[in-house]
């Protein structure tokens, strides 16, 4: 009996094998947040995620533009395993991106599957806004911020607020309920806006989605550490006075050293209270754009590097594909109309002069006239009058001529 059994055993762990050995998983890349429209300046985050009942260890690489194209190194640009985040969008993130698994079966055999391509366009048109508060993309535990929804303009459902934190969506809002019962949301004294308190849980992607479409997208990263770099959550403008808040989680630390893409740029002694120095920057240009972070004078405390996104002057916005997007787009595009109209007029104008002038001429010279019908020739009164009278009595001379020729004796 023990037998029988054991070669049952076997053939189903046999079968299983097979089974498994045929089955063929599927990989696809994910977007966060939704959607193929991505914006300047916000965080998006790629998944790539195998469609398997096995239990198989998978290792992944990543490609962009092209199949098997590894991607060019770019600070914004962070692979890790099967995500990969670009901390601020930029017009020439644009593009296709793939994801490639790989698992091995023994020492010399493997599966490699290579995902669909995931396509990415930048939109550089204004979103709907949400509102983070306070605007910084760090926090440290136990602080409290608040997120809010733009404003409906339509009599629509309303806004959903989200988040993608730890591989999961959330459903954090709808925009006409309360906060209360998501958890730790809590709201203070409007139902259009969530306040929570900065645990692991709430790090992550915020967005709004609703029937006008999404909102942009914030990244917070909650720090349990010892120092923080506060930078704006959004992009700011060329113009803007900007400042950054190394803020410590206790002592005081008159000095500190600020840095940009890891070179020191300023060590700064101002600071507004014995835990925060702030740095300022007087009309920030596009070449301030880059990551920065702060230590203390002795470098045993270091912060997270934070993103700075600088965006030209407001309202210059264009797509990617050159059409104009911002009004005073659209004022070019009205000018140019009202242009092409007014020379339309123009030759209209012209076309119907000279139709009117040749109405005229056949008039007086392409119709036979008769002695009889000849009107009597009145003293010229201008030059223009000459002119016209001279060129009749030249008419009618012609005329006379003519009449003596085809009948003699008149």
């Amino acid at each position: 009996m023990n037998i029988i059994i054991s070669s049952l055993l076997g053939v189903a762990a046999f079968a299983l094998q097979v089974a498994t050995y045929k089955e063929t998983p599927k990989v696809s890349v994910s977007v966060w947040p939704p959607g193929s429209n991505i914006y300047l300046g916000e965080c998006v985050l790629l998944q790539c995620t195998v469609e398997s009942n096995s239990s198989f260890v998978w290792s992944y690489r990543w490609f962009r533009h092209k199949p098997h194209t590894a991607p060019t190194p770019n600070l914004r640009h962070l692979v890790s395993g099967d995500s990969y985040s670009i901390t601020a969008v930029m017009r020439e993130d644009a593009g296709r991106y793939w994801c490639q698994a790989e698992r091995w079966e023994s020492n010399i055999t493997s599966v490699v599957l290579l995902s669909q391509p995931a396509t990415l366009s930048v939109s550089e048109l204004p979103p709907p806004s949400l509102t983070l508060t306070p605007s910084t993309r760090q926090l440290f535990r136990g602080e409290r911020f608040t997120v809010q929804c733009p404003v409906s303009l339509t009599n629509s459902s309303g806004w959903m607020l989200k988040q993608f934190s730890w591989g999961r969506v959330r459903n954090r809002l709808r925009y006409t309920d309360p906060c209360s019962p998501l958890g730790d949301a809590v709201s203070a004294d409007k139902s259009d806006r969530c306040e929570f308190t900065a645990v692991n849980g709430t790090s992550g992607l915020y967005w709004c989605e609703g029937a006008e479409g999404r909102s942009n997208a914030v990244n917070i990263t909650v720090s349990y550490g010892t120092i923080i770099l506060k930078t704006p959550a959004l992009p700011v403008f060329e113009g803007d006075k900007v400042v950054l808040y190394c803020q410590y989680w206790a002592g005081n630390h008159s000095k500190t050293t600020f840095f940009k893409n890891g070179a020191e740029i300023i060590t700064s002694t101002s600071s507004s209270s014995d835990s925060v120095i702030k740095m300022t920057i007087e009309n920030v240009a596009q070449e301030d754009e880059g990551f920065y972070k702060c230590a203390s004078q002795d470098r045993k405390m270091e912060s997270l590097e934070s993103w700075l996104s600088v965006r030209p002057d407001r309202g210059n916005f264009t797509s990617t594909d050159g059409t104009a997007a911002s009004t005073s787009g659209s004022w070019k595009w009205i000018i140019v109309s009202c242009g092409v109209v007014l020379l339309f007029l123009i030759l209209l104008s012209v076309w119907l002069v000279c139709h009117y002038r040749y109405q005229m001429f056949c008039t007086r010279s392409c119709w036979p006239v008769s002695k009889e019908d000849l009107p009597a020739v009145g003293l010229p009164v201008t030059k223009q009058d000459v002119t016209e009278m001279q060129w009749d009595l030249s008419w009618m001379e012609m005329s006379n001529l003519l009449d003596k020729q085809l009948y003699p004796g008149t």
